[in-house]
């Protein structure tokens, strides 16, 4: 999707996509990366989700990328942290508290400037992203992380249905997409309850993505 399309749903507030508590698929795989206390998380197109809460509470540090700075404004102010903020290359940081968020387009970030990462949390980020750039997607994110493992959230269901966001992104192009620098495993996959915003059934898949 265009950038404006995004910004203007953070103008509008429209943020169905905006989960209320904490991923339970995410609370319930986390630990599966077996990471130390005080890991780097990169979650990127983070918006303000309450799963980086969830992973600050868990003793990581989470580093995010976002495009709307609306979000991230809301996102520092629901954890009552006032954030340093400088700008690096096309990119603003923000950064307080084990929380480090670069405000723009992710493909302007680059690996000097997330540092070290652990593991990748996307939840929201890949299914956002329409067919044609989801493949420079998978192969910058890698870069960016030094093909750090992820945990992965897609969902699957009748893309004839409806345009998207959020897209369909099922098995055979996450193996397609990750495959060379990745083993992918899919750990669990669970029914959409009312499906894809009462229009298609549609199933959530979780992923871990371990170097290959």
């Amino acid at each position: 999707m265009h950038d404006t399309f995004w910004h203007t749903r953070w103008q509008r507030n429209e943020i169905g996509f905006h989960e209320l508590q904490p991923n339970a698929l995410l609370v319930r795989h986390f630990p599966a990366l077996c990471l130390p206390r005080g890991a780097r998380v990169f979650v990127p197109l983070c918006g303000k989700s309450l799963d980086i809460h969830w992973l600050l509470a868990q003793g990581c540090q989470v580093v995010g990328c976002e495009l709307s700075p609306i979000a991230v404004e809301q996102l520092f102010a629901e954890l009552d942290l006032k954030p340093h903020v400088v700008t690096e290359g096309r990119m603003q940081r923000h950064e307080a508290g084990g929380l480090c968020v670069f405000v723009g387009d992710i493909f302007d970030l680059h690996p000097s400037e997330t540092g070290s990462v652990d593991a990748v949390y996307d939840r929201a980020a890949m299914i956002a992203l329409p067919a044609p750039v989801r493949a420079a997607y998978a192969a910058h994110l890698a870069a960016l992380t030094h093909v750090a493992p992820q945990l992965l959230v897609c969902v699957e269901y009748d893309q004839s249905c409806r345009a998207g966001p959020p897209f369909s992104v099922d098995a055979a192009e996450v193996r397609q997409l990750y495959g060379k620098s990745f083993i992918p495993a899919c750990v669990e996959r669970v029914a959409v309850p009312g499906g894809l915003k009462g229009t298609c059934p549609a199933t959530e898949a979780v992923w871990l993505l371990r170097p290959a």
